[in-house]
């Protein structure tokens, strides 16, 4: 990067990675040594209650060092990426007036996106009265009929978005009737935008085999720790799988098994194949993104300091951020 460009923008490190690949204490250290904060990119963990089926790190995990968006919203409320890339812009703001430097951290490969590319929300207008109209027609006909009709509309959206997923799909037929465009193609165009960021971008990876173990680990750690309670006491709450923070891996599993629908097993099952398979999924996102500087944990034979050494050599190259060696 020409330094010149380099110093017209501010800087921003990104942490990134599929779930359970080893992310926060590799955080603690990068931020230690860059002067950072962290922002958080998880979709979950942004919920005050869902502690350990977010896998939400813990006060003392964080070493002295400060964590945003963690703990600010309360399960009743909805959460999407516009209202997640408002409250990161913010916060990465007041951290670089304290003289610091955002670290975003997470796998939510959207949100990130949406906050290194500057992504404009500005035309993404909405409409409660169709969004509850077709909500309804997708409970009483199935969700494969809204799909259709995406189908109809912008058939690039409709194949990279889930039948069953009901809440994108709605998105992407409200985007198309409220500015009679595809969402596909404006999403393609925001994400050719370079970045408004002097950026260094990681993927942590690690592989496939391990990751997968540490997931079935990490699960069956949440289930000791009384992830089947912390679920239970939101469900008593009045939570529903409509409520955005009950769609998330290790939530949406349990009601079903409240229901006497399936047994505990079955359950646990469940999360760990769906985990595995969202961790697929991030890979495959973060792949797309040209910028990133891929770190596998193999290649460094599992040692974080190494690992550590090598991003601040990245970071030394691609901002103005004085790190400590």
């Amino acid at each position: 990067m020409n330094r010149t460009e380099t110093e017209k923008k501010q800087p921003l490190i990104v942490l990134s990675g599929p779930t359970g690949v080893g992310k926060t204490d590799l955080s603690i250290l990068l931020a230690r040594a860059a002067g950072g904060e962290i922002v958080s990119a998880d979709s979950m963990q942004v919920y005050r209650g869902l502690d350990i089926g977010s896998a939400k790190i813990r006060k003392e995990e964080m070493k002295g060092i400060p964590h945003h968006l963690i703990d600010v919203l309360d399960p009743e409320e909805s959460f999407d990426v516009v209202r997640f890339s408002a409250m990161a812009e913010e916060a990465c703001s007041l951290i670089r007036k304290r003289g610091h430097v955002p670290i975003l951290t997470g796998g939510t490969g959207f949100y990130i996106q949406a906050v290194v590319r500057g992504i404009d929300f500005t035309d993404c207008s909405e409409n409660p009265a169709l969004r509850e109209e077709w909500a309804k027609l997708a409970e009483e006909q199935g969700p494969e009929v809204l799909h259709a009709m995406l189908k109809e509309r912008d058939p690039e959206a409709a194949e990279a978005i889930h039948p069953h997923n009901v809440r994108r799909t709605i998105r992407a037929l409200e985007f198309y009737e409220m500015t009679s465009a595809r969402i596909s193609e404006h999403n393609s165009r925001e994400q050719q935008r370079s970045s408004p960021y002097a950026l260094a971008w990681f993927v942590l990876t690690d592989d496939r085999k391990r990751l997968y173990d540490r997931i079935n680990a990490r699960v069956d750690k949440m289930l000791e720790a009384g992830l089947e309670e912390e679920v239970r006491g939101l469900y008593e709450r009045g939570l529903t799988e409509e409520h955005t923070s009950m769609k998330g891996i290790g939530y949406k599993e349990f009601f079903p098994y409240f229901r006497g629908m399936c047994s505990m097993e079955e359950t646990a099952a469940a999360i760990k194949q769906n985990t595995r398979r969202y961790a697929k999924r991030q890979l495959t996102w973060f792949r797309r993104e040209k910028e990133a500087v891929w770190v596998d944990r193999q290649v460094f034979r599992q040692n974080e300091e190494e690992m550590l050494d090598y991003m601040l050599g990245v970071i030394r190259e691609k901002t103005d951020i004085r790190v400590q060696i």
